[in-house]
């Protein structure tokens, strides 16, 4: 992991950092606020967010999210009403210099914000031989983090119930913040994962259009694959079987690597965007588990497999409703393979779900599914290469 990040730095960013409000800027029930960030190229920087508590008796305390925007998003006030509708805290934070548009005029999302840091996403590809902290990650770690500090620091949020979840490069950035700021009690990345220079959308995209030696170095210093294992708070993997910018084997290695517990959703050709990455019931339910006290999602307790079969014992509340295995006889591009499902068997007194791996399979997986469709998945396994 990043030495940027030093104990005496993480202790400086766990403070309450300088706000303000953000003029110009108005959502029903929410506070506009620009964060006060690191120096970008000898300049201050700020970061907007949008912030909202949910209704609260006097004295009460309530969990808190923090959420992460992914490629061509921005601070989405929407999303966090989604959270404080379910009796949650939450901020969402522009990651990439950037503010909300109001209105939309021009069909982006966003503006430049006049004091933001350096541009993000790809565009971090081109900063990778300037000074580290001019970087984009840098910038963006340290916002999401002064953005958790924010809310801990609020009298209505319980400082140690609060959580992390973000959408493709925000679950990119889940992944690295959970690492560096271990006061998450939970992170949900969407779609996110590690190992970008093994199998992912930019493996084949923007990467062969950089030097080799840039790509290489940003993959020692920025790929989650080298924050994950510090990573001890419990993790929920959200993602879909043909996401064409994670896959699912970048994914697999990615969470075998992460440093605490983890559960995995993984649906069937799951659309890729910010609307899709945060309705999943699973992600609202796993924090509710670990930040609430609620019930938790079914849990996978042992997986098992052979050459013909394979097979879990679960803990769930209640019995599951059904349980899916989910295959592909297709090979090659991950994005391209049609996955078909069938019934596993159920032995509900035993907690045990089993299946015949179907013929010719290249990679299969089980889903169980509960009886309000929440869906735990295992991990997959590919029986042609006995993966």
């Amino acid at each position: 992991m990043s030495t940027l990040f030093s104990e005496p730095h993480r202790q400086k960013l766990f403070e309450k950092p300088a706000y303000q409000a953000a003029s110009g800027f108005a959502a029903a029930g929410l506070e506009a606020v620009y964060i006060e960030n690191e120096p970008y190229q000898g300049n201050r920087t700020t970061v907007f967010a949008w912030m909202g508590l949910p209704e609260l008796k006097p004295g009460e305390q309530c969990p808190a999210m923090v959420l992460l925007h992914g490629g061509g998003g921005t601070a989405f006030d929407s999303w966090v009403r989604l959270w404080n509708a379910r009796g949650y805290a939450a901020i969402a934070i522009d990651q990439c210099g950037c503010q909300p548009q109001i209105p939309v005029v021009d069909g982006e999302p966003h503006d430049r914000n006049p004091d933001g840091g350096p541009p993000g996403w790809d565009q971090s590809v081109l900063q990778i031989n300037d000074p580290p902290t001019d970087q984009w990650q840098y910038h963006a770690i340290t916002a999401a983090i002064r953005a958790h500090s924010l809310l801990a620091h609020h009298p209505d949020v319980d400082a140690d119930r609060i959580g992390v979840t973000g959408i493709s490069w925000g679950g990119y950035m889940t992944c690295l913040v959970a690492a560096v700021d271990e006061r998450f009690k939970c992170a949900v990345p969407v779609y996110g994962c590690g190992f970008l220079g093994e199998n992912s959308g930019w493996k084949y995209g923007l990467f062969p259009t950089r030097p080799a030696a840039d790509i290489r170095k940003w993959l020692e210093h920025w790929d989650p694959a080298v924050f994950l294992p510090h990573a001890r708070m419990p993790f929920l993997w959200v993602n879909g079987t043909n996401d064409f910018a994670y896959p699912m084997d970048s994914m697999q290695k990615s969470y075998d690597i992460q440093g605490g517990p983890h559960q995995l959703c993984l649906r069937i050709e799951m659309p890729h965007g910010h609307s899709p990455g945060w309705e999943p019931v699973e992600i609202m339910d796993f924090a509710d588990h670990l930040l609430k006290g609620k019930p938790p999602l079914t849990h996978i307790t042992e997986f098992g497999h052979d050459t013909d079969s394979m097979w879990v014992h679960y803990k769930s509340a209640e019995p599951i409703k059904t349980a899916m295995v989910c295959y592909t006889r297709a090979e090659g591009f991950w994005g391209d393979r049609k996955y078909n499902e069938l019934p596993a068997e159920i032995d509900h007194e035993n907690r045990r779900v089993s299946v015949t791996i179907p013929n010719l399979s290249s990679v299969c997986y089980l889903n169980l599914i509960d009886q309000q469709d929440r869906v735990t998945s295992t991990r997959h396994i590919c029986p042609n290469l006995s993966a």
